[in-house]
């Protein structure tokens, strides 16, 4: 079987296809929303790729979280009638998977007594740098629905959810592996 070639030079005026083949510009709020929602998805990777020494239940959680983004992204790649009924993107039941996760790891970390900076350990600091990808998806979902497009509101929940959960991951990672937190103090 031959392979098809990786590019197709579809895209060369920037424009790009979303599901059901309508052409769009590269930096349409659209593109740019499901866009950061698979860059988002490549740092959770990275997480991923830190956390081998946690127990079973991160990395699980953070294979769940890719599948549930590339879900979302696809959503967010399909221009929908804001009038049709249109079913949740997501599993039934992942906020409350998000919920139960972001619970479990709080109740094992300190309390918070100060702003926390990102820092620690490399699989913190990529928990962070995932943190701060998925506010900025966030925002650009938000600006795409400001223009009048559909996005189901489970997807804002739950990208609401998921910096709340890499937050508390950040957190998690730096305790059990003993390492220092990085508080905030103000500057004189």
């Amino acid at each position: 079987m031959k392979k098809s070639p990786l590019y197709t030079r579809t895209g060369d005026r920037g424009t790009t296809a979303l599901v059901g083949g309508q052409r769009v510009a590269k930096n349409s709020p659209r593109v740019c929303a499901y866009g950061t929602v698979d860059e988002l998805n490549s740092h959770i990777g990275l997480v991923h790729a830190h956390c081998g020494f946690l127990d079973d239940f991160v990395p699980a959680m953070l294979v769940k979280i890719s599948s549930t983004l590339f879900d979302l992204g696809s959503h967010l790649a399909t221009d929908v009638d804001p009038s049709a009924s249109v079913p949740s993107p997501l599993a039934d039941d992942a906020i409350a998977d998000l919920e139960h996760a972001i619970d479990t790891l709080d109740s094992m970390t300190p309390p918070l007594k100060l702003f926390v900076l990102p820092g620690g350990t490399v699989a913190a600091c990529h928990a962070h740098v995932a943190r701060t990808v998925c506010r900025r998806a966030e925002r650009e979902i938000l600006t795409l629905t400001s223009t009048g497009a559909f996005v189901h509101p489970d997807a804002i929940t739950y990208v609401n959810r998921l910096s709340d959960y890499l937050f508390a991951l950040a957190r998690y990672i730096n305790h059990a592996t003993g390492t220092p937190e990085l508080t905030w103090r103000r500057q004189k």
